[in-house]
C-alpha cells in the first residue's frame, strides 16, 4: 500500500486534498469505526455495482471526510479505481476489493489526523 500512496503523492491533483478542520472534528466526534462504516456504505452504494450510470460524478468533492479521502486516494469512481488501482471496470466489486478500498480511505484519513 505504500507504493500507491507514493504514486498518489506525486499527483498534483490527488495530493491537493486535505481534511478541513470541520472534517477532522467530525472524525474525532464520530470515531474511526463509524467513519469506516460510512466508507463501506458509500462504496457499496456508489462503486460496487457493475454498471454506474454517472461514473465520475457519483462522489461529492466535500461534505464528508470519506468523500475527500476518496478523491485523494483515487477511489472516487470506477475509472479512477481502474487507472490507479487496476481494479477492472464493468464488473461488480468483490468483498476483497471493497475491503482494499476502505482500507486505503481509512489509512489516508488517519494520516490526515
Amino acid at each position: 500500500m505504500d507504493d500507491i500512496f507514493y504514486k498518489l503523492s506525486k499527483s498534483k491533483f490527488r495530493s491537493s486534498f486535505k481534511l478541513s478542520n470541520k472534517d477532522k472534528l467530525y472524525v474525532k466526534e464520530k470515531g474511526i469505526d463509524v467513519i469506516k462504516n460510512h466508507a463501506y456504505d458509500f462504496i457499496n452504494k456508489r462503486l460496487k455495482p457493475k454498471v454506474i450510470l454517472n461514473d465520475g460524478k457519483q462522489t461529492p468533492m466535500k461534505n464528508h471526510p470519506v468523500f475527500v479521502a476518496q478523491h485523494a486516494t483515487a477511489t472516487c469512481c470506477r475509472s479512477c479505481l481502474y487507472k490507479w488501482h487496476k481494479i477492472p471496470m464493468n464488473k461488480e466489486l468483490t468483498n476483497d476489493e471493497i475491503d482494499y478500498i476502505v482500507c486505503i480511505i481509512i489509512r489516508w484519513i488517519e494520516n490526515q489526523m
